[in-house]
């Protein structure tokens, strides 16, 4: 007898736990697919959680005499429990609710049934009134590089790497590139960082963009601009990657970190009149609903923006529509970026950039880490606070942070530029009484520096 749901979640990452969380408080009899069997998605194994974690044990080797004698796959070792508290603490979610959880790779039969493939072979049907696609992203393979060859590795296979390089080059200066360049270079690893476009992040502001170019350099990262690969020829002691300029660039391993490809090759989609895009993406209305209504689809198998933060809501919002035939919420407008370099960077709004093309009178406020208290206390002195306002009204347009803690500290400005009316103000960060010595007081001494300036 074939088992029926109400809802079948098809993928566990953020997205996936955020419908299926969200569905069965709102008394839906839910289930929760995923081919691989340790629940939690490229999230919590493959991506965000290991990379985060492994930036951070590499600060600590390149801030301290800690663990200093230790190499790449030592400090692998060191994040398996930080990815176990996630698995468990993600398990117990749907075990506390009553969740079934389906371990398998989920088809498509027609447009209420599953078929569910285990490791072993085994298959299963499943029926459901409703389906929410999540199954994520992976890294993006062109077809002429041999990712079989245990000397090209990708963001996934990276953290199998059983061996203590002594150089690497990475394709792709983005955001993974990016990160994995400073992790690196925090373990005295060689980087080649190989960029097809004229400067790093090009969604950044510039004088962010700036300052990690430079910090990257300064910390030994050999940064190439605007180079394309001819080939890449592998070998049993290296890869070597042949540049349209007539480089070649040889180092121990190649990691390929040039985009990614939403998963929806393999749903049988075809079964059900549904496609993915060329990039593995399946559209989707503002609902996240698929041309079937009762199929919805979330986080990055939908594209932009591919964030596991925006995913997760992404989930929530879809369950909303499918238990209520209706979302009141959608996705905030101003977003923060979270950049997990050395030092990380995040940031809100609008670019100098943006706000020169679009002619909007507006003014800059800076404050630098080295002249805060607790900055001086922590020794974590290097970075700054950006805000951009109008010259006028004072409205705040945008916020960049690049240093320790960016991340965190980013946070407070978003509270206040999504505010409407008079609330967003300059005067804010001005009036505000924040703790001292905290990194917070960085608003107010930029704020400040920019009221200056008027």
């Amino acid at each position: 007898m074939v088992k029926h749901y109400n809802v079948i979640v098809i993928g566990s990452g953020p997205g996936g736990e955020g419908a299926a969380m969200k569905a069965v408080k709102r008394g839906k009899n839910v289930a929760i697919c995923d081919y691989f069997s340790m629940i939690g998605g490229n999230c919590t194994h493959k991506g965000t959680i290991p990379s985060k974690a492994l930036r951070h044990v590499s600060q600590i080797v390149s801030d301290t005499n800690k663990l200093k004698n230790a190499g790449f796959k030592e400090l692998l070792k060191s994040i398996d429990p930080v990815i176990k508290d996630q698995y468990n603490l993600r398990k117990g979610f749907y075990e506390r609710n009553l969740v079934d959880i389906l371990d398998g790779r989920a088809k498509f039969i027609d447009e209420h049934t599953i078929e569910v493939s285990t490791e072993s072979g085994q298959k299963k049907k499943y029926t459901s009134d409703f389906f929410i696609i999540a199954t994520g992203s992976r890294p993006y393979h062109p077809e002429d590089i041999d990712f079989s060859h245990p000397r090209i590795i990708d963001s996934d296979t990276i953290l199998k790497l059983n061996d203590n390089p002594r150089s690497i080059s990475i394709y792709g200066a983005g955001v993974i590139g990016c990160e994995y360049a400073s992790i690196f270079r925090g373990l005295k690893i060689k980087v080649n960082l190989i960029n097809t476009r004229s400067q790093l992040l090009s969604f950044l502001d510039d004088e962010i963009i700036d300052a990690l170019s430079y910090h990257l350099r300064e910390n030994g990262v050999l940064i190439r601009h605007n180079e394309e690969y001819e080939k890449v020829v592998p070998d049993d002691d290296g890869v070597t990657v042949y540049l349209k300029s007539n480089k070649k660039i040889r180092s121990e391993y190649l990691l390929w970190a040039q985009g990614r490809t939403g998963n929806s090759d393999k749903l049988g989609l075809e079964n059900i009149g549904l496609k993915g895009n060329q990039r593995g993406s399946i559209e989707v209305n503002k609902h996240f609903q698929t041309k079937h209504k009762h199929i919805y689809a979330v986080g990055d198998i939908v594209g932009y923006p591919s964030l596991a933060s925006a995913a997760y809501d992404q989930g929530r919002f879809a369950a909303t529509h499918l238990v209520y035939g209706k979302c009141p919420h959608q996705l905030v407008e101003y977003i923060p970026t979270g950049i997990f370099t050395i030092p990380e960077i995040s940031s809100v709004g609008l670019t100098e950039k943006e706000l020169t093309k679009q002619k909007v009178p507006y003014e800059v406020g800076h404050s630098l880490f080295k002249h805060l208290a607790r900055a001086q206390i922590t020794g974590r002195i290097t970075g700054m606070l950006k805000i951009l306002f109008h010259r006028e009204t004072l409205e705040i347009l945008g916020i960049h942070c690049f240093g320790y803690g960016a991340s965190e500290i980013i946070h407070i400005g978003q509270a206040i530029i999504t505010q409407k009316g008079k609330a967003n103000s300059l005067m804010y960060f001005i009036n505000t009484t924040f703790n001292y010595p905290t990194m917070a007081e960085a608003y107010r001494v930029a704020a400040l520096n920019g009221l200056n300036r008027i």
